[in-house]
């Protein structure tokens, strides 16, 4: 991914984050129960973490263009936002708890966006990253 399309997906991100926020807080209170409330919050909270993060290694990509670990994280950070809160937001408005087996698998892809930055900037020094 160009570091254009990983600060524009960051921004979007970060949009739909806020849009579902408020969706939970005035739309869906009253209407889920406190643990699928919870499980929406925490949801959310990932979604706009890793929207900011997103953005972060947007930024890095500029600095790096071509950086292949870079891309891959940006790949990374995006699937795991849809996966893990994707699958967290499903979950908590549907009901079907099987979605739950599906949320860490988008876990480890964010822990695999991080670490892959964290690789990017370690080799910054180099031509390899």
């Amino acid at each position: 991914m160009h570091s254009r399309t990983l600060l524009i997906s960051a921004a979007l991100a970060g949009l739909l984050a806020v849009a579902l926020g408020a969706f939970g807080a005035h739309g869906l209170k009253g209407h889920l129960g406190e643990a699928d409330l919870t499980l929406y919050r925490t949801a959310v909270d990932y979604h706009m973490w890793h929207a900011l993060g997103l953005g972060w290694i947007g930024l890095l990509a500029e600095r790096r263009p071509g950086s292949r670990l870079l891309t891959w994280a940006g790949g990374l950070m995006l699937g795991g936002i849809a996966v893990f809160s994707g699958s967290l937001y499903l979950l908590s408005i549907s009901g079907l708890r099987w979605l739950g087996m599906v949320t860490p698998l988008g876990g480890l892809a964010f822990m695999a966006a991080w670490l892959l930055t964290a690789l990017a900037l370690y080799r910054q020094t180099g031509d390899h990253a």
